[in-house]
């Protein structure tokens, strides 16, 4: 018996089994981004390119990737997160608000904003503070007190100090590109005899 390959018909499952792989992956890690809570954004930074962009090939090749890269790899990692000059990271509590550019406030920026100097406190269990005297607006944020009597004035916790923070890993992309590797034959081979019917 005399088999004869349709390299046409070879071309065609090949580049359609890699397409159907990388949409498959996209679609897993987006998935895998959002079930962790993530958000839609961050899961919106995954994208995908298949290769030959146009026409069929037996070379057909898919690149899956994200569009953040540190934000993505540093929750797939779960990596130990050090401040830059040795010292303390802080970390904001809900009595400091938020910055002005939409992100985490950092000491500095709160200081400047409220108006209050922020006072350390060392505990020997626990993490250390950043404290400040003031009053607690409606939302739960301290600023300046302006009773003279020293009414409803308190000591709000504002940034807790830690020397270092251990992200929790809470992906595992590797587990779904795996996977789409390992359809990758299968997917050929229904392709191939799918498009000959």
């Amino acid at each position: 018996m005399v088999w004869t390959v349709d390299l046409g018909a070879g071309e065609w499952a090949v580049t359609a089994a890699i397409r159907e792989a990388g949409t498959g992956l996209k679609t897993a890690w987006r998935l895998q981004i959002t079930g962790a809570g993530l958000g839609t954004r961050l899961a919106n930074s995954i994208r995908s390119q298949n290769f030959p962009r146009s026409g069929e090939s037996l070379e057909a090749a898919a690149l899956v990737w994200s569009k953040a890269p540190v934000i993505v790899g540093a929750h797939d990692t779960g990596p130990l997160i050090r401040s830059k000059n040795g010292f303390w990271l802080a970390i904001p509590l809900p009595a400091a608000g938020k910055s002005l550019r939409g992100g985490r406030i950092t000491p500095g920026e709160w200081e400047r904003r409220r108006g209050l100097r922020l006072r350390f406190v060392y505990r020997r269990t626990g993490p250390s503070l950043l404290v400040a005297e003031g009053r607690l607006n409606t939302k739960g944020q301290a600023v300046v007190s302006r009773s003279k009597t020293g009414r409803g004035k308190v000591t709000a916790p504002i940034f807790l100090l830690v020397p270092q923070v251990k992200l929790p890993k809470r992906l595992d992309l590797a587990r779904d590109a795996d996977r789409a590797l390992d359809s990758v034959p299968g997917l050929i081979v229904a392709n191939w005899v799918g498009g000959r019917l």
